[in-house]
């Protein structure tokens, strides 16, 4: 995929595929100091990380205040969300969450290079579980992620974030299914959407809404016969 055919495939304006121009520079240069992304697949970043990233866009609620990005990393789709919130004039807050300094510094470079930071970026350089306990607990309209964890674990962290109702948008690879189950064997109660992903590699998006968990099942004491 070429500059090009991400414009249309993301329908942004010509200033934000200059900015998307600019944070594929800065990664290219940071990944020279830091492993941000698969060393594979740089050769299409436009594809493998924006685009990928940007599908998830047409699910995002347009009145939702703040969003979530669980693990970060190098912005995605956390990154690549605010830019294109941006560009169509919404007015969320998103908040990258990532407990690597490194990356986190690099959070910090390209949404201060794209005019984000503090516009509509604020970067959490701190672990999930402290995030969950601190002053932005249960205040989060959606929690989003990209190639983080399995299922049952992004359910976990993303809970405590959330407001009641909240929705969580997770791009997922071709053992979804596998995954799903897994989260529901663990007690996790919820409303799913799949979403076949419009980029190669045969991965879903998983919409999620109305959240719970099921409280572990007491054993009773054995008695002696």
């Amino acid at each position: 995929m070429n500059p090009a055919e991400f414009q249309q495939f993301a329908r942004v304006s010509r200033e934000t595929l200059d900015g998307f121009a600019t944070y594929r520079a800065l990664l290219l240069k940071w990944q020279a100091k830091i492993n941000l992304v698969s060393a594979a697949t740089l050769d299409d970043v436009w594809e493998r990380h924006f685009a990928d990233s940007a599908q998830l866009f047409r699910l995002l609620a347009e009145d939702a205040v703040h969003v979530a990005d669980l693990g970060s990393g190098a912005g995605f789709p956390g990154l690549v969300l605010a830019l294109m919130a941006r560009d169509a004039g919404r007015s969320s807050m998103f908040h990258l969450v990532e407990s690597d300094s490194r990356k986190a510094a690099f959070l910090i470079e390209a949404a201060l290079a794209l005019k984000l930071f503090n516009h509509n970026v604020r970067v959490h350089a701190v672990r999930l579980e402290k995030m969950g306990e601190g002053r932005i607990a249960g205040t989060m309209d959606i929690a989003v992620a990209r190639a983080l964890a399995a299922l049952p674990d992004l359910l976990a962290h993303a809970m405590p974030m959330l407001v009641p109702g909240g929705t969580c948008l997770f791009l997922k690879g071709t053992k979804a299914e596998d995954e799903i189950a897994a989260a529901r064997r663990a007690g996790w109660r919820f409303e799913l959407t799949r979403h076949a992903s419009r980029v190669a590699g045969g991965g879903a998006l998983l919409e999620i809404s109305k959240l719970a968990r099921e409280a572990p099942l007491a054993a009773w004491p054995l008695r002696k016969l």
